[in-house]
């Protein structure tokens, strides 16, 4: 796409609301009547997963712009530094251990607190000897992502049959777990990430330059870069606790976002995480309805779309048309 053709924010705004009503309004029960109880009830199930499939896919989204702008790689993803890993642990030893019988949240708190830890550990085994430099930083993530997810493989193993079927769910991805205080909680963080982003636009467009380059800029880059790695952690994290392990959506999204209103980092962050929200709610009801009245995995679906979505992007890559 060339860089000239850009399009304005007002379309994915007026998109907002008739997705949603769009997803309110379908499901495997069809079109409830409100003014019974179950139907009201239903309403209320599918608005949750809404918002949730908002805030999930507008923090996964939010990271996957931060991690692509940092590594300076289109390939790039929220996931690149062990986040997802380290959250899988932590969900997968709430649920081994009896956690998420105790309190409902246990699993998404375990989840959380694992993947900010992950991301601590990588960049102190970065940091040793010197700064985090962008390769010690992918060096390291890809170490320590290697050793949890075996440590995940090992607990799924000696799990019980319902243990392990609940943490494959987890795994796999969904929108059914987050409760109330943890859904407004999740938001919260997320909205915060994303405004602090978008005021460290013009940083962030810097650091695109590399490293050196944004220095001679003014820009301080050592604390740029862990700040952001941080935020981009907290989205990713925030994201990972609401609705388990998502693939795709912050490796693609950002993509379409720079697609549609260019690389100024001063923008991206809140149209990455409009496209973001967007498509995952899209993407919960297909996994909800296509093959009701049972459900699949939405990082099922989300690798189905996204799959050919990123092959497509590759493929314009080798002939010289990479979407910047």
């Amino acid at each position: 796409m060339s860089h000239s053709r850009r399009w304005p924010i007002w379309p994915l705004l007026l998109a907002v609301p008739i997705v949603c009503a769009g997803a309110l309004l379908t499901g495997a029960a069809g079109l409830p009547d409100w003014h019974t109880p179950l139907g009201r009830a239903v309403l209320e199930l599918r608005l949750h997963r809404i918002l949730t499939g908002l805030v999930v896919g507008a923090g996964l989204a939010g990271a996957g712009v931060v991690m692509q702008a940092l590594l300076r790689n289109p390939l790039a993803e929220p996931y690149v530094l062990g986040v997802s890993s380290g959250a899988g642990l932590g969900a997968a030893l709430a649920v081994f251990f009896g956690w998420s019988a105790m309190h409902l949240l246990a699993v998404p708190a375990a989840a959380f607190v694992t993947g900010i830890v992950t991301l601590t550990i990588v960049y102190f085994l970065a940091a040793r000897g010197g700064g985090a430099s962008i390769y010690g930083l992918l060096l390291s993530g890809i170490i320590v992502s290697a050793v949890l997810s075996n440590l995940l493989m090992l607990i799924v193993s000696l799990a019980p049959a319902e243990g392990m079927h609940s943490i494959l769910w987890w795994i796999l991805g969904n929108l059914q777990l987050s409760a109330q205080p943890l859904l407004l909680t999740g938001g919260a963080l997320v909205l915060g990430a994303l405004i602090i982003l978008t005021m460290l636009g013009a940083q962030l467009n810097a650091l695109t330059l590399g490293r050196e380059a944004a220095h001679h800029l003014g820009v301080r880059t050592g604390l740029m870069i862990a700040g952001c790695l941080a935020l981009a952690t907290l989205l990713a994290a925030t994201a990972v606790a609401l609705a388990g392990l998502i693939g795709f959506v912050g490796l693609i999204v950002p993509h379409a976002a720079r697609a549609w209103v260019g690389p100024d980092h001063r923008k991206l962050p809140g149209v990455a995480a409009i496209i973001g929200g967007l498509f995952l709610v899209v993407c919960d009801t297909v996994a909800r309805t296509i093959v009701a009245p049972q459900e699949i995995p939405i990082g099922v679906v989300t690798a189905l779309v996204g799959g050919p979505f990123f092959l497509a992007l590759l493929l314009r890559r080798r002939k010289g048309g990479w979407i910047e």
